[in-house]
């Protein structure tokens, strides 16, 4: 398996990662999950969004990495976007934390541009 189908894996549990902070405020209502992480304020609020966030990130660089592996890219430039991405969303959930925007904005148009450079190193180096 290459080190770009292993960052798909990391980058599935991220989520997991900043659910567990938001949900650390303690007596965590889980028959009514969603309910109760909507009433969180500050840092673990914050830490549910980057949740949410990363779950949306998750589907277009998982179809990233698998088409550009499909198509035989650059195997060097797909492991190196792909450990970019996971590293780059880690950051973004750090900084979303951390109550700073302009980093995190940054951050998370760093990690969206590892996406589409996948497709791009699969476009024009791929079979």
């Amino acid at each position: 398996m290459t080190l770009a189908y292993w960052c798909i894996l990391a980058a599935a549990l991220i989520p997991f990662g900043f659910a567990g902070a938001a949900k650390s405020a303690g007596q965590f209502d889980n028959a009514r999950p969603r309910a109760w992480l909507a009433n969180l304020e500050g840092w673990r609020q914050r830490a549910n969004w980057a949740q949410m966030n990363s779950f949306e990130a998750f589907p277009p660089f998982a179809a990233a990495v698998l088409v550009a592996e499909q198509l035989d890219a650059g195997q060097g430039w797909v492991d190196g976007l792909a450990v970019a991405f996971v590293v780059l969303r880690v950051g973004y959930g750090l900084a979303y934390i951390a109550d700073r925007p302009m980093l995190r904005s940054l951050l998370w148009t760093a990690a969206f541009a590892c996406v589409v450079g996948l497709f791009i190193v699969a476009a024009l180096t791929g079979a």
